[in-house]
């Protein structure tokens, strides 16, 4: 039988000790707060998160008014880097009724640093894990594969 015994250094940042075994990043505690703060009081349309390699840890890069559009975000979203997004969509179904889907995009676009998509691959699942409420996710390595019209059919 083999017994691991971990120790972490005093001058480890306490907010880092969750780090994702797989990619060594860890979820910064702001991710979490501004995720239920959209979800929960629809503070945000959008959060944009960066993983900030010196770090190693996921960080918040930007947040979008509830007033902004879906044009709004995907402007937002650098096009040469990966990031990971949360958008709350609202829509009106069928029935009439409105309804809110809160989506998960890992944007991962081809032009992309091979390091960078494989510290975002590696490290999708357990972030996911850490926001509670995302209902819906989608991979996007070009704008096309999220673009309004599939956020639309994959709300419904």
């Amino acid at each position: 039988m083999v017994s691991l015994r971990l120790s972490v250094s005093p001058d480890f940042p306490s907010h880092c000790y969750g780090a994702n075994a797989a990619s060594g990043m860890a979820v910064h505690d702001d991710c979490k707060l501004r995720f239920l703060e959209l979800k929960a009081k629809r503070t945000y349309r959008y959060i944009i998160f960066k993983i900030e390699e010196k770090q190693k840890q996921v960080v918040v890069e930007k947040v979008g008014e509830p007033t902004e559009t879906y044009e709004d975000f995907a402007a937002s979203v650098p096009a040469e880097e990966c990031r990971y997004c949360i958008y709350d969509f609202d829509f009106v179904t069928a029935e009439n009724c409105q309804k809110s889907k809160i989506f998960f995009i890992a944007w991962s676009p081809d032009s992309s640093r091979i390091r960078s998509k494989m510290i975002y691959a590696s490290s999708k699942d357990r972030f996911k894990r850490e926001l509670d409420g995302i209902q819906v996710e989608l991979q996007a390595t070009d704008p096309t594969e999220m673009g309004l019209d599939v956020i639309k059919s994959r709300a419904i």
